[in-house]
């Protein structure tokens, strides 16, 4: 197909892959307004444990890179990242912006005058788009970046029609097409994330704080509520937070509705919040799209929740602004699987073992101390 040139991001609840995710890896917290030399952006260690957290690669996938320098567009620097698995070894170009907020992948390439004319006209010899192929590109809005700014591009060859992503740096000088912009700063992905009146367990000082995305219907998510609750945050104590995000998948049935009902139950007793996700953790598999307002009210009740309250909340959707407000932050997080997990900003994806948990909140302590 002539269109087949666009590469869309897939949703996934637990064993499911991904095509892309998000997250940070450590980085100089520097002013942004200025470059900084490329090995105090990152090491290659640094990039290479970040895509691998990023797109939950097996060890068995040997990753190596090249120590970031200058790149022909002006704005980043660039390694080479190869992967080796069964003995297929792959090459990709990796671009990281010079203040080390972005970690860039796709089909990058320079713009002459940066106009929807002549990126059009760079695109299409980019990635190499038949000239029979018609494309159309939107206005460019803003991103949860100040260095690009966002568009959607229509590509049609008469019979097919498939829109993706294209992005430009502000000056217009590149574009980037087939591709996604990650934070890469921890700091950047903390400041992306609010914190304020969040439903949490553990202290608000805690010197690790994990903030959860997770879809109630998702058994994966499930997992991990019951890995955080009765070996974690006994565990560690005072030393853990743990924020909960809603983040429900599209074509998952109830789950949109009982995440409205989670954020009700916080906005009614914050105190029987905890209570009542477990609750609809533990009951997945009796719910479904014909019983869900009974089994939210139901279970809401055994968590002491006022069901009249409960039942009008649901029913009204008072607290969908809420989950609305999880839902960008994720999709700006570029979140596409359940449960997502960033780790005083690193990002975990999947429930994990209970010992690979030890390992990243150690490691986030031991970062703490220094």
């Amino acid at each position: 197909m002539a269109v087949s040139w666009f590469r869309h991001g897939l949703l996934a609840c637990g064993v499911c892959m991904l095509l892309v995710s998000a997250g940070s890896m450590p980085g100089k917290t520097n002013d942004n307004s200025r470059s900084i030399p490329p090995g105090e952006v990152a090491s290659p260690e640094n990039i290479t444990q970040f895509v691998r957290d990023r797109f939950v690669l097996p060890d068995n996938v040997k990753l190596t890179a090249q120590p970031l320098d200058k790149s022909q567009f002006p704005m980043f620097y660039q390694t080479v990242l190869t992967s080796e698995h069964d003995n297929q070894k792959r090459t990709n170009n990796v671009f990281i912006t010079k203040d080390g907020r972005c970690l860039v992948m796709g089909n990058v390439f320079a713009l002459h005058d940066g106009s929807a004319e002549d990126l059009i006209r760079c695109l299409r010899e980019a990635a190499k788009i038949p000239a029979q192929t018609e494309l159309k590109i939107g206005a460019f809005d803003k991103t949860p970046y100040p260095e690009f700014l966002k568009s959607v591009i229509t590509a049609s060859d008469g019979k097919n029609t498939q829109s993706g992503d294209v992005f430009i740096t502000k000056d217009r000088r590149t574009g980037i097409v087939q591709g996604i912009i990650l934070p890469f700063r921890d700091d950047v992905v903390r400041g992306m994330i609010n914190t304020k009146n969040m439903p949490s367990q553990g202290p608000a000082n805690a010197p690790v704080t994990v903030v959860e995305y997770a879809d109630l219907q998702c058994p994966d998510c499930a997992r991990l509520q019951e890995l955080l609750e009765k070996q974690l945050l006994p565990k560690y104590g005072d030393k853990v937070r743990v924020i909960f995000k809603e983040f429900p998948i599209p074509g998952h049935d109830w789950s949109p509705t009982a995440a409205v009902a989670n954020e009700c139950a916080y906005e009614i007793k914050p105190s029987a919040f905890s209570d009542y996700r477990t609750r609809i953790f533990a009951d997945q598999t009796a719910i479904n799209s014909s019983n869900v307002r009974e089994r939210l009210l139901g279970l809401g009740e055994q968590a002491g929740i006022d069901p009249v309250k409960l039942a009008t909340c649901i029913d009204t959707k008072a607290s969908q602004p809420r989950v609305d407000a999880g839902r960008r932050e994720g999709n700006d997080l570029v979140i596409n699987r359940t449960p997502t997990s960033f780790v005083n900003g690193r990002i975990i994806v999947g429930s994990q073992t209970e010992s690979a948990w030890d390992k990243i909140i150690g490691d986030a302590l031991l970062a703490k101390s220094r």
